[in-house]
């Protein structure tokens, strides 16, 4: 390891939009304050319905109560930072904590790409083989399998991490982005990067290509299960039993494959767009899958209202019992 290794960069810059001009600072960090809230309600409301809502216990709300959990996480560790730089002007990370948050960013989003493939499996497994979903997928199944999925998640951006850490860092120390990342602090090593970029190029895309490869094939054939149904009415309702996870990761997936066939392709963006066609697709399907819970998931919809409608009947008893006395 290099003398100039880690000591000569105290801190890194979180640069953000680099073209963004001041007048608009205050402007994007209510925009990154209100998609936080919003998250935060959103997956706060769904974790507490889950856990109080007893006929929601089952391993499918369990999986949707790992992606929400998720996605709380993922955000607190993203955008806090860059919401305090656009508001605040507090644009420095400190060296060990710009690697903390490049770890957890990883870490939070390969869980999500492997609660994706869980997703996929409980519709592959309830769908083609409906006798034996309960025996297959029980709770605890489910239960054991998160835990895995939990600790196994850890292991990829940790490989990452550690190459990275090995690397000199002598300036400059800007980040290109609105939080620390693998790409972007790995461009900032003084040493021959190529092997750590393989590395972490490889570990990403088995992260994302194991799970889009299990989801394709099982939605695969949950499609081809479904059309084998004879009525036009069976089929509608089987397929309906997977369309709010399809919905999901869609969300998830379509967008990231963009992405990545466009790099791929050489297709040149500009740095701001960018760094906003990563937020969107890192940041949206954590604002958006709670709506699709409420509105695309039956059971879900009926215990939210039920719960709405016993918390007013609720107030309006207590409004007259108050009056009375």
């Amino acid at each position: 390891m290099s003398d100039t290794n880690q000591s000569s960069i105290k801190e890194f810059i979180i640069v953000g939009f680099p073209g963004l001009q001041p007048q608009y600072h205050s402007l994007v960090a209510l925009v990154f304050f209100l998609v936080y809230v919003t998250i935060l309600i959103g997956n706060i409301l769904t974790t507490a319905l889950l856990f109080l809502e007893r006929s929601l216990q089952k391993p499918m709300y369990y999986i949707i109560l790992n992606l929400a959990l998720s996605d709380i996480c993922f955000s607190t560790v993203t955008l806090p930072k860059i919401i305090v730089r656009y508001w605040f002007q507090l644009k420095s990370i400190s060296f060990v904590g710009c690697f903390v948050q490049k770890q957890l960013v990883h870490y939070f989003g390969t869980l999500n790409s492997f609660i994706m493939m869980l997703m996929a499996l409980d519709r592959y497994v309830a769908i083609c083989f409906p006798l034996r979903y309960h025996m297959l997928i029980s709770n605890r199944t489910i239960l054991i399998l998160s835990c895995m999925l939990w600790l196994i998640s850890w292991i990829f951006p940790t490989v990452t991490t550690i190459h990275q850490l090995a690397l000199s860092y002598c300036g400059p120390n800007t980040i290109n982005h609105c939080y620390c990342d693998s790409i972007s602090i790995t461009n900032l090593a003084c040493d021959d990067r190529t092997f750590s970029t393989v590395v972490s190029f490889v570990l990403a895309m088995l992260v994302l290509l194991v799970p889009l490869s299990f989801t394709i094939f099982s939605y695969g054939h949950i499609i081809i299960s479904v059309l084998r149904i004879a009525s036009t009415q069976g089929r509608y309702k089987t397929f309906s039993t997977c369309s709010t996870q399809l919905c999901i990761i869609s969300l998830y997936y379509i967008p990231r494959c963009t992405v990545y066939t466009a790099n791929l392709l050489l297709v040149i963006i500009s740095a701001d767009w960018r760094i906003l066609t990563i937020l969107l697709y890192s940041l949206l399907p954590a604002m958006v899958n709670p709506l699709i819970y409420f509105f695309r998931t039956k059971e879900i919809k009926q215990s939210l209202m039920k719960r709405f409608r016993g918390e007013k009947i609720a107030v309006q008893t207590e409004k007259i019992s108050s009056v009375c006395n």
